[in-house]
């Protein structure tokens, strides 16, 4: 009696030639199954980008018509406004790089409060800078959209594996700036302070209830004694979004006293690193402040004039935290740095010195 195979007999020629298939599938196909597995990533990331985006838009034409009661649709100015940009000044010859970028950062901050006022002629001085705020976060959340639309664009028109994965790899952080920006916009909108201006308010802490004068641009000043030594404590004008000018500001003060400063304390928000806590406070040296560089540069220049010492207060935050309405930690580090502040003041000046005390940060939300 002669013995059939059966088909489970062959079952494994069936898997090995299966095999066989996907290995040349992956060896010819492989790249590009990748390639179009992460270009339907980012068209997902692209399309949340977009949402956004629009909803950017609609918050700030939706703000500017409830608070500046214009005569005519603000849409399609603002849309004009979206589309802004500002040329860096050429930088091929350093020497007075500064002095040509202050400018131009004057002449965009002029142009810009121009334009909201057109926009918003209902609007007094603290709603245009709130709305010029508003309408620079919608700047920024536009300006992410088109740039990662481009690469994927870009990406997908060449397909081009290096230049998708570059967009891929960058993604998630983009996407949390993008939400941090979103969620700035409500704060600006709503006039809200946020993670940023905790320097401001530290400073607003130590000059409540004296009276305050202006001293630069967008900054005030208030002379309060602390432990028996005259500190002048300087912050950007509040309550609308301002970071004023505090270069200028303690530039000015070192000249009123004839560089006769003991020491200078300056507080601003930094963006913590990951495992480390929103709130923590810091000690260094230096002049804590960010933004273009202009302001350090004038501060830098005032100090060594005068040999004074610099000393600096942060205050951690996430990225997101920057620009959020301002969180419980953040806000309760406020006291905390108001305590190293007096500590550093005990230890590193004498009774009747005369101090500067900086509190850098964007003042939305917060009064003098």
């Amino acid at each position: 009696m002669q013995l059939q195979p059966t088909g489970g007999d062959y079952s494994w020629i069936l898997n090995l030639l299966l095999w066989i298939i996907l290995i040349f599938v992956m060896m010819f196909y492989g790249q590009k199954l990748q390639l179009y597995s992460t270009l339907r990533e980012i068209e997902t990331s692209l399309y949340k980008l977009k949402y956004i985006r629009d909803e950017g838009r609609k918050i700030a034409i939706e703000t500017i018509k409830e608070i500046g009661k214009p005569q005519v649709d603000p849409a399609s100015r603002v849309d004009r406004f979206l589309e802004y940009f500002t040329i860096s000044p050429q930088s091929m010859d350093p020497a007075g790089i500064v002095w040509k970028l202050e400018h131009i950062l004057d002449v965009r901050d002029d142009r810009l409060k121009d334009e909201v006022r057109l926009l918003a002629p209902a609007a007094d001085e603290v709603q245009t800078n709130n709305l010029e705020n508003t309408l620079e976060a919608a700047m920024a959340l536009n300006y992410i959209y088109k740039v990662v639309r481009h690469y994927y664009l870009l990406g997908k028109k060449t397909l081009s594996l290096y230049v998708i994965m570059q967009v891929q790899m960058i993604l998630p952080l983009v996407m949390r700036e993008a939400e941090a920006y979103a969620s700035a916009l409500k704060a600006f909108a709503y006039g809200q302070p946020i993670g940023d201006g905790i320097g401001a308010l530290v400073a607003a802490k130590l000059m409540h209830g004296h009276e305050v004068r202006k001293i630069a641009k967008d900054c005030v000043v208030a002379t309060v004694p602390i432990e028996g030594r005259i500190a002048y404590v300087v912050k950007a004008e509040g309550p609308g979004g301002n970071v004023g000018k505090p270069g200028d500001a303690i530039k000015t003060i070192i000249e009123e006293n004839e560089g006769k400063i003991t020491n200078i304390i300056m507080i601003d928000a930094a963006l913590k690193l990951e495992g480390e806590e929103v709130g923590e406070v810091a000690e260094g040296v230096g002049a804590a402040i960010g933004g273009p560089g202009v302001d350090q540069f004038k501060i830098e220049e005032s100090i060594l004039k005068y040999r004074i010492p610099i000393n600096a207060v942060i205050i951690k935050v996430d990225i997101g935290d920057a620009v959020s309405p301002m969180r419980k930690e953040i806000f309760e580090a406020a006291d905390k740095a108001i305590e190293r502040i007096r500590q550093t003041i005990l230890e590193r000046t004498k009774e009747g010195d005369k101090v500067i005390i900086v509190g850098v940060g964007n003042t939305i939300g917060i009064g003098q």
